[in-house]
């Protein structure tokens, strides 16, 4: 497999597993959505938020941006479900798009990540791999949260299994994909 072709893959199983992880939190009150609880974050409003505001960081930056700490101006800029889901979509689809123009030549272009006093330069390959486990790591956080309340957390990592695949294919076409276009080599 190539290194673009599996970065591809990565920004698809995080979209799906956002995407999971979302439409399960608004089975959720809003005071359940609140409520304190044990991680990094205090609660599933301020972890998922947290996902969705680094997103935006990196994302930016991969896109050539300048956003920089101005993307944290706001810790929780979604209040509610209803709003983080699509915001929280939207972004993904960013990256998703970023990664399909992806070759493995680009493997090591760098990105200019805009820190405020200064600007770190990041091999894109590196950069992604670092946003990828900043997802699978917080959205764990989240999903022990989740367990934590009467919502079942989704599965998140079974991503390509056989038994996985109808519904799979549901939640792949609303995000806009199929596995077919998962695993084609983009020129």
């Amino acid at each position: 497999m190539s290194a673009a072709l599996l970065m591809r893959a990565q920004a698809r199983n995080n979209a799906w597993a956002n995407h999971r992880l979302l439409t399960a939190c608004v089975a959720l009150s809003q005071p359940e959505f609140e409520a304190p609880r044990t991680g990094f974050f205090p609660s599933l409003r301020a972890t998922l938020n947290h996902i969705l505001v680094i997103d935006l960081f990196y994302v930016d930056a991969l896109e050539g941006g300048t956003l920089g700490p101005a993307a944290w101006a706001d810790p929780e800029p979604c209040k509610t479900l209803t709003e983080l889901h699509p915001a929280q979509a939207a972004v993904d689809r960013r990256l998703m798009a970023w990664c399909d123009t992806l070759t493995d030549g680009d493997m090591g272009r760098l990105i200019h990540v805009h820190r405020g006093q200064r600007v770190q330069t990041e091999r894109a390959d590196r950069l992604l791999l670092h946003l990828f486990q900043h997802q699978v790591h917080h959205r764990g956080q989240a999903h022990a949260m989740l367990s934590g309340t009467a919502v079942r957390p989704p599965q998140l990592d079974e991503f390509y299994s056989i038994a996985e695949a109808p519904l799979r294919a549901t939640e792949f076409a609303a995000l806009g994909f199929t596995e077919n276009d998962l695993w084609q080599e983009h020129a």
